[in-house]
């Protein structure tokens, strides 16, 4: 296997012959077992080919595809020959399916775009072309398939050639190789075709044999997003995920996304074991020296230049039944992030025959457009060609729950500040970290809230701390604190008096008292302080809720302002 996996799909316009094309190498290339062979030659004498080999009957096995001749439903099969290991997802070509040939896509390193010698590039060839460009799919194999039906001409290969070769100028494709060949006959699929002498390359499941589509950079710097917070009991919390680059190891300084927190690695476990480094395509369990504010959808980073961001420009490849309007709401689906966000803009649609952009308002099924959405929070983001597990996302209704649209990340905006440089409080030696200055805002349009940073200074003593804002009004003493980093911060007569450890603080009940987020503390008098830590220390992210219900109030000092525009 000196070539390992590869991971291909089958594309194009309907009855180009994709599902034929794979039946025809696993039945050539003796990868079918006897009884399948003896099932799918009786199956083809009661179809509709004259008692010819149907070989497209391998991969069609839905009643309504061998009914009607199509394919329907992504068809995976796994094979392997004597240089390699091969997972092909054969999609179908009808302009209905688009979803599910874009679900095939999004798995796939190298796709086949098959195209009818007696028909040419098609409208719906040219759309599967530019999603698998979308999907960031880097090499291309354009079949130019039924050349028996063309006799074999090498003057219309050329015809059509030619049309290829516009088409990946125009999307701008990459490792492009055209193959003529006949995947009914044979010609050209897995051995050469001696009914085209004057092609010389090599025929196809060679070439699938021989290409080499690794594109990882061994020097890529290493970031893990976090799948779930691994917590057992209270002696240990580990972060689970999978290194989607670079390496890590044991003692390694890594950073946390967004917060921006900084920590050191303490152990690192490969299923049970304790390693002392872990690389890429691995699943971890990292734990760090430190208590850090992390949780399923951050991101772990080491000397990586990411960060995050509140407002994605994107192109979307629409799957939806109904059409997708400016402002509507969705659910995004970003690396392990699950989050509530806005459409604001349509920029333009693309007209996938010609790659025009169209000016709209809405977006209709199987569409594909540029739009700006956003997110009702910050999240680690970067665009797709920079990083591709942070920058592909999907959109999901929120009534129904379906996939809406899939897409990728184009451009970042809104780029949030990091936790070590938000609006908090230092005296020179301690440091506070808080959101008390953070907006809330109420979208009528979207009937979403949303929250924006609009202060990032760092106060220090003896400095005037804005106390009045849109959504915030707080009394010129009070006494705030930051549970994360057993700080107290004391406020008098608006400004920042003094930072006290935990340890040395005892609330006097002399000023009213909030959290760092700038909500009410429910408590009477230092004992109850003293509980509510005690109590949020011994939480995890399961019973937080409840814990922040019971002691914390947000009407207090805090309101949602209403907004008639997207912030």
């Amino acid at each position: 296997m000196s070539k390992g996996l590869l991971k291909f799909i089958t594309c194009g316009s309907v009855d180009d012959g994709k599902s034929t094309l794979i039946g025809h190498i696993l039945y050539d290339a003796k990868l079918i077992y006897a009884d399948q062979e003896k099932a799918l030659e009786l199956d083809s004498k009661v179809g509709s080919t004259g008692g010819q080999i149907d070989y497209s009957l391998l991969l069609d096995g839905l009643m309504a595809e061998r009914e009607q001749g199509i394919t329907i439903d992504v068809a995976y099969r796994y094979f392997t020959t004597d240089a390699r290991s091969f997972i092909v997802a054969d999609t179908p070509g009808h302009e209905e399916y688009t979803r599910n040939m874009a679900v095939g896509a999004s798995f796939a390193e190298l796709a086949i775009i098959l195209v009818d010698a007696s028909q040419g590039v098609l409208v719906q060839t040219r759309r599967h072309a530019r999603i698998c460009s979308l999907m960031g799919i880097s090499h291309y194999v354009f079949a130019v398939n039924k050349m028996d039906l063309v006799q074999y001409s090498e003057q219309r290969f050329n015809e059509i050639l030619s049309q290829i070769n516009e088409l990946a100028a125009e999307l701008e494709l990459g490792n492009v190789k055209v193959i003529p060949l006949s995947a009914t006959v044979g010609d050209n699929v897995t051995s050469s075709s001696a009914n085209m002498p004057w092609y010389s390359g090599e025929p196809l499941l060679k070439y699938l044999e021989s290409v080499d589509v690794s594109d990882m950079d061994s020097g890529e710097k290493f970031y893990m997003p976090v799948q779930r917070v691994c917590r057992p009991d209270r002696t240990f919390r580990g972060f689970q995920g999978q290194v989607e680059a670079g390496t890590v190891s044991v003692g390694d300084t890594v950073r946390t996304l967004p917060s921006g927190e900084t920590a050191a690695v303490k152990g690192i476990l490969v299923a049970d074991n304790q390693e002392d480094s872990a690389c890429a395509g691995q699943p971890v369990t990292i734990t760090l020296d430190r208590e850090v504010d992390v949780s399923r959808g951050c991101v772990i980073t080491k000397d990586e230049d990411i960060s995050a961001y509140g407002t994605l420009d994107v192109s979307l490849l629409w799957t939806d039944d109904s059409e997708l309007n400016i402002g509507g709401d969705c659910l995004v689906k970003l690396g392990t992030k699950l989050i509530p966000a806005v459409v604001t803009e349509i920029k333009y649609a693309v007209d996938v025959n010609t790659g025009e952009h169209i000016p709209t308002k809405t977006l209709g099924k199987n569409g594909i457009a540029r739009c700006t959405i956003k997110l009702s929070e910050p999240i680690t983001a970067d665009r797709f060609a920079l990083h591709k597990t942070l920058g592909e996302l999907i959109l999901i209704d929120r009534v129904t729950n379906m996939t809406a649209a899939c897409g990728v990340v184009e451009d970042v905006l809104d780029k949030a500040v990091s936790g070590q440089e938000k609006a908090a409080f230092t005296d020179g030696v301690l440091t506070a970290r808080g959101d008390l200055f953070e907006e809330f805002y109420y979208d009528v349009n979207s009937y979403n809230v949303f929250h924006a940073q609009t202060i990032n200074s760092t106060f220090r003593v003896g400095d005037e701390i804005p106390v009045r804002g849109k959504s915030f009004a707080y009394p010129d003493d009070f006494d705030i604190i930051v549970m994360r980093d057993r700080v107290a911060v004391l406020i008098r007569n608006k400004k920042v008096e003094r930072l006290i450890r935990f340890d040395d603080y005892y609330y006097d009940c002399t000023a009213p008292i909030v959290n760092g987020r700038g909500f009410a503390v429910l408590a009477r008098n230092g004992e109850d302080v003293k509980r509510f830590i005690e109590e949020y220390e011994k939480s995890d992210e399961n019973t937080l809720p409840e814990l922040f219900g019971k002691w914390l109030d947000f009407d207090t000092y805090r309101k949602i302002y209403i907004s008639g525009a997207y912030i």
